[in-house]
């Protein structure tokens, strides 16, 4: 499973990690990527979906049919 909102988009970030001795080692900011299941009243069945944390407080606030609508409008399968 790749570290990325079907939502928002968000995606692991790149930097350094730096030591005590200030020595700087390529890490990786990963995204807080959860799987959350929400009713879809529309289609009468259940989805999964894989979001941030951003991106479940987007779906409590437009709604799960807006945030199903707009994951299919950047092409995404639900």
């Amino acid at each position: 499973m790749s570290a990325r909102c079907q939502l928002t988009g968000a995606k692991p970030g790149f930097g350094n990690a730096i030591s005590h001795s200030h020595r700087r080692t390529r890490r990786r900011f990963d995204p807080n990527i959860q799987r959350k299941r929400y009713w879809l009243p529309s289609e009468g069945r259940y989805v999964r979906l894989t979001l941030s944390a951003k991106g479940i407080k987007t779906v409590d606030a437009v709604g799960i049919e807006t945030a199903v609508a707009r994951i299919r409008a950047r092409g995404g399968k639900v």
